[in-house]
């Protein structure tokens, strides 16, 4: 088991502990530190989805800044199972945990988010089985974070508009024209 830290926010500089798993790879603190310079801090007011959420450490980062409402979803059963250790250190009425698949369970427990992490396990083609599933979650305003193992131009009407790398790994930060 490894620990990660929260990079900004009420809880900045505290640590998270991460199960070990099959295709479990938190985003590093350089990702998160780019993606929150690209968002802004203050995520007050923000509906979030974090629907791969493995360590669950985008959707901490995310209800650190501020954000009133954070649906975690994972279904990889021991990370869900220190997931939920992990929300219960902060205490915070915000986050929202599901253990299931994200594919079956968004549309059940997630609607007009204003920031959705999709950050899914690779070679899977899970993000663009989760493309479908967008215009139901999302506000037409909403901004998009997703990582792949390769570059994307868009998901759905949702275009790149920034985008950075680090090793293998392609991030993206998309909204709607």
């Amino acid at each position: 088991m490894s620990r990660i830290r929260i990079t900004g926010g009420t809880w900045r500089s505290r640590m998270i502990q991460v199960a070990d798993g099959p295709g479990l790879r938190p985003t590093p603190d350089r990702v998160r530190e780019t993606l929150f310079n690209w968002l802004g801090h203050d995520l007050s007011g923000v509906k979030c989805l974090d629907a791969f959420a493995g360590s669950g450490i985008l959707g901490l980062e995310a209800a650190s800044r501020g954000a009133t409402q954070v649906v975690m979803i994972e279904k990889e059963r021991r990370a869900f199972l220190q997931l939920e250790k992990n929300v219960a250190l902060f205490n915070s009425p915000a986050c929202k945990l599901v253990c299931g698949d994200a594919l079956e369970c968004a549309p059940a427990v997630a609607a007009d988010c204003d920031l959705i992490f999709l950050d899914p396990p690779y070679r899977l083609g899970l993000l663009e089985k989760f493309e479908v599933l967008l215009p139901r979650l999302a506000k037409p305003e909403a901004r998009i974070y997703a990582e792949a193992e390769y570059p994307l131009e868009n998901l759905g009407p949702w275009r790149v508009v920034k985008r950075g790398t680090a090793g293998q790994v392609h991030y993206h930060l998309l909204e709607q024209p």
